[in-house]
């Protein structure tokens, strides 16, 4: 068995407020460790600045590492866990900001950084795409991350997996009044891979979105093992066993029987 022990934390940012963000994930971190052992401690997209900055996301960007990752570096050193975390990334060139996900480990060094694919609506006018969908190793298993709207493509899941993810990490922002369409494509990424999906949605309201958080973390065969359907700050913990994904795509043949030659369709730009 590989038991893993995850947590994901639903938690509203204050909009452009780094600072007060970067101490209540500080803060997520001491707590949900030090009431119980886990492996990774998931957090929302943009969960550094909130998600309506418009402009102000040029003012905000940090390159990876920088002085917020350098902070919850020591949080995961200090915790010896694993934290996934939404923000905005830049590069060299000062112009060009990403909205990332990074992955950062239990000895405080980053293992990675995924840049948002799919943008959607305003985002596109603020972030530059990302072009590659990583597949990072930690001392459990292989995690995959996806942001956001990522999650309504099945293709981004479908490549991660077939890379060796096991576990898919979303962080998100993901807003009224979607919220069956997030339970369905969690439950679906979770169960068309047979890989376990730990996803967390943010809360609170911005000018122009009411965030509604149901975050959950999801198996192979797309049982919930846990879930927040309240909209309120907090966070939910699962044991998971990674090994169970080998055993269920044994059984299904899920990957053995695709048949890649009649997909072209998919790969065919619109």
């Amino acid at each position: 068995m590989r038991e893993v022990r995850v947590a994901v934390v639903q938690m509203n940012p204050l909009l452009g407020e780094s600072e007060e963000n970067l101490v209540k994930i500080s803060q997520f971190v001491e707590r949900v460790s030090t009431e119980q052992r886990v492996d990774i401690i998931v957090f929302p997209e943009l969960v550094t600045s909130g998600y309506e900055c418009g402009v102000r996301f040029t003012e905000l960007a940090e390159r990876v590492p920088g002085p917020t990752v350098n902070l919850l570096a020591q949080r995961a050193s200090d915790f010896g866990v694993h934290i996934v975390f939404g923000m905005v990334a830049k590069e060299r060139v000062e112009s060009i900001i990403y909205n990332s996900a990074v992955l950062i480990g239990p000895d405080g060094e980053v293992i990675g950084q995924y840049n948002k694919v799919h943008l959607r609506g305003e985002e596109r006018m603020a972030f530059r795409a990302g072009y590659r969908y990583p597949v990072l190793e930690t001392e459990f298993g292989m995690v995959g991350l996806m942001l956001g709207w990522d999650l309504a493509f099945p293709e981004v899941a479908r490549s991660l997996a077939l890379e060796g993810a096991e576990l898919l990490c979303v962080c998100a922002n993901w807003e009224q009044p979607n919220v069956e369409e997030w339970r369905t494509y969690t439950l679906a990424r979770a169960c068309e891979n047979a890989v376990f999906v730990a996803a967390a949605n943010r809360v609170g309201e911005e000018p122009s979105y009411t965030f509604f958080g149901h975050s959950m973390i999801v198996g192979p065969r797309g049982e919930v093992y846990a879930a927040l359907d309240e909209e309120i700050e907090g966070y939910i913990v699962a044991k998971i066993d990674l090994d169970n994904i080998r055993h269920i795509r044994e059984e299904s043949q899920l990957f053995q029987c695709r048949q890649p030659q009649t997909y072209r369709a998919v790969v065919r730009k619109y």
